[in-house]
């Protein structure tokens, strides 16, 4: 229907339907509604005027007709539209009553339907001859007016149909409708539909957001006749709307009825249903309309677009922690292992599989780990690192594999998540592995296996979605022989092995570290030291170091010594200030080195001379007193040595 505006104002259009006398008060009432409606007059009867009716409707849109007595009935049982009847009222009756008490005293009055019993009263109370009859057809009232003119009646009062008859059989007709009830009735029609506009939109807006959700939507009446079915409930039914609007939801699909949910009027939300090879999650909710039930409605949804969402809204609402800083391109240094571990792990990002890093502490495991994460389909979504050594077993599990309320006293109040869930869809990283115990070790193994995570004190698994990054700086092998490690375990997590060399063995990427590291520290500390002062005096300090605790020493080192810059860029640093400084660069680092690693005693006493009389510039006297041996003593042990 076009909208048709009126002072910016939606207006309704109606039809008025009348011929003879009503016509003509239409005529008269019409135009002083132009401001409110557009009000049409069909000046016909019946089948005719449902024929013109229907016509406008099709051609302009109606939203009301207003008619009176038989007409108005007819109307109103042939149109789908709302028929307002002009109502009789007793002012109606009372001014017809006057007017024909002064033609006559015999009086008869004809109205449709029903006849009205306090006109008795009326006719007692005046003394008047009134006689009152109804009438259903055109003939009725044509039998009545005839037969009370054949009695000497000589005025009748009554709507346009008895009227003009009574005119024709040479009677005085009355006609019994007042402007005033014809206005009440235009006016009822208007408001009617205003009332009715604002309903249709509200359905409109309503069929609007039925249309657009991907869940499936039915709704029904008491009967449990579908009144909306939207798109998504076509598509998971295979069934078309215009098929299933008006019948009842239970003979078109009989294991989604509504029926229990209409008689006991109680919400039942998370059912699962299998229809064909689909598993559906509905809900069954009864409508109430001012505390009166008056339908029902079921959303159905597929399992699988439940089960993409909350793999989404797991994979999306991560806490900020829980990323991966690093890329491969940020690990430093260009030596051959460097390279070698670099392209290997680019290489490891490529697939999903799970991955093994092995090297000593601070060798810079996790940054890998980052950086594979990084440079997979996984970034984007959690990295969610673990140290599985810095926390106690009974810890360890609820951090790993969460816990719902009441698992355990102290837990919290609506459970917690565990760190495999928190990494739906990215990646865990399980650092030192090698120091969790049997029990976790066996619950670790039906993750890997299962894909899927049971809380503490839940029955239910969580599906799971995780890439597994492990590390060690332990012997795996060893200790699956020494019954600390399961065999199981550590050839489902031995796939794509990635060792990563001691800083002693990439002795090349030193420089280029420790001017990346001292940049960095003296930036964090405000400080204004010369990189090229502190570097170029450290340097074969830092080259004939053995380096024990790997990048992570060299790191903190760094750290300590870019608090004293300014020292430096005075000149040489005092060795033996230097010594206090950073007393493990000088001292025997053979106790601090597995014996594969570990070099001879002379050679060690022999690199710790040498670095020594570097620092003291080749003075040996200064070297002397650094090293708290006589000239006499260095001497000879540099002989010793083949210095």
């Amino acid at each position: 229907m076009p909208d048709q505006l009126h002072g910016g104002r939606h207006r309704p259009v109606i039809l008025a339907v009348g011929f003879s006398r009503l016509k003509e008060v239409f005529r008269d009432i019409v135009p002083s509604y132009a401001a409110d409606a557009d009000i049409h007059i069909v000046d016909r009867g019946f089948d005719d005027a449902l024929t013109a009716i229907r016509e406008y409707e099709q051609s302009h849109g109606v939203d009301a007709v207003v008619a009176a007595g038989s007409n108005g009935a007819f109307l109103r049982r042939h149109l789908a539209l709302p028929v307002i009847l002009v109502t009789l009222t007793g002012f109606d009756v009372l001014r017809a009553l006057v007017i024909a008490r002064r033609q006559c005293r015999r009086i008869a009055i004809i109205t449709h339907g029903e006849t009205h019993p306090e006109l008795l009263e009326f006719q007692q109370h005046f003394g008047l001859e009134l006689e009152h009859f109804a009438y259903e057809t055109a003939a009725d009232a044509q039998r009545r007016v005839s037969d009370l003119a054949a009695r000497g009646v000589r005025a009748i009062i009554g709507p346009g149909l008895v009227t003009d008859l009574a005119e024709q059989a040479g009677l005085n007709g009355v006609f019994v409708y007042s402007r005033a009830s014809v206005e009440q009735a235009l006016d009822s029609a208007i408001e009617l539909s205003r009332i009715g506009r604002i309903e249709a939109a509200r359905r409109e807006r309503l069929d609007t957001i039925l249309q657009q959700l991907d869940e499936g939507v039915v709704a029904v009446d008491m009967e449990e006749r579908v009144q909306s079915f939207n798109p998504a409930m076509e598509r998971l039914l295979g069934m078309a709307a215009d098929k299933v609007l008006g019948r009842r939801l239970s003979q078109v699909a009989g294991q989604l009825g509504l029926r229990e949910t209409l008689v006991n009027g109680v919400t039942e939300l998370g059912g699962v249903q299998r229809i064909g090879t689909r598993t559906l999650v509905t809900n069954r909710i009864p409508i109430r309309e001012q505390g009166v039930q008056t339908g029902a409605v079921m959303t159905l949804q597929d399992s699988a677009t439940i089960q993409r969402v909350d793999r989404s809204l797991r994979s999306t609402n991560k806490p900020r922690q829980f990323a991966a800083r690093y890329e491969l391109d940020e690990i430093i240094g260009e030596s051959r292992p460097t390279r070698d571990a670099r392209a290997l792990a680019a290489k490891y990002a490529a697939t999903d599989t799970t991955v093994l890093i092995l090297g000593e502490s601070g060798t810079g495991k996790e940054l890998l780990a980052q950086g594979i994460h990084n440079a997979s389909a996984r970034r984007g979504h959690a990295f969610v690192p673990l140290n599985c050594g810095a926390f106690p077993e009974s810890l360890l599990e609820s951090e790993l594999f969460g816990f719902e309320e009441g698992a355990f006293t102290g837990s919290r109040r609506g459970g917690k998540p565990g760190l495999f869930e928190s990494a739906h869809t990215g990646t865990i990283f399980l650092d030192e592995i090698g120091e969790m115990s049997l029990t976790l070790q066996t619950r670790l193994l039906r993750v890997l296996q299962e894909h899927e995570v049971i809380r503490l004190g839940a029955t239910q698994p969580t599906p799971v979605d995780v890439r597994v990054i492990a590390a060690t700086h332990r012997d795996l092998a060893a200790a699956v022989d020494a019954g600390t490690f399961r065999q199981d375990l550590f050839y489902r997590i031995n796939i794509l092995r990635l060792d990563v060399p001691p800083l002693r063995a990439r002795i090349d990427d030193i420089h280029a570290l420790a001017q990346t590291m001292l940049t960095r520290a003296l930036e964090r500390q405000g400080a204004g030291g010369s990189v090229e002062a502190i570097r170029d005096q450290m340097m074969p300090v830092f080259l004939a170091y053995e380096w024990p605790g790997n990048i992570r020493e060299l790191e903190n080192i760094i750290e300590r010594l870019a608090i004293f810059a300014g020292e430096f860029d005075q000149g040489a640093m005092d060795p033996e200030r230097l010594v206090r400084l950073v007393p493990e660069l000088f001292e025997g680092e053979t106790d601090r080195t597995s014996a594969s690693t570990r070099p001879a005693g002379r050679s060690a006493e022999t690199a710790r001379i040498r670095r020594v009389l570097d620092l003291c510039g080749g003075n040996r006297t200064a070297a002397c007193r650094q090293l708290g041996i006589s000239r006499s003593t260095l001497w000879r042990r540099l002989s010793e040595r083949s210095v």
